[in-house]
């Protein structure tokens, strides 16, 4: 199988978009349903770029026009 038909099988979720308010941003989020836990994880999503988590996938980004102070 190649590589685009194998990424064709993985499920494609919306971005989870966060605001500063959010920060430190962390997988499984607190409102996550108890069948998604995995061990936690933090992700960076102050640079711009959306970050990635390594166990479910899910992707965090920061909401449009948000400006941070202090990160």
């Amino acid at each position: 199988m190649s590589t685009a038909q194998a990424d064709s099988h993985v499920p494609q979720h919306a971005a989870i978009e966060v605001d500063g308010h959010d920060l430190p941003v962390f997988c499984p989020g607190p409102k996550s349903p108890l069948w998604s836990m995995h061990p936690r994880v933090y992700l960076d999503v102050t640079h711009g770029e959306p970050a990635h988590c390594p166990y479910c996938g899910a992707t965090y980004r920061l909401k449009p026009g948000v400006v941070l102070h202090g990160h």
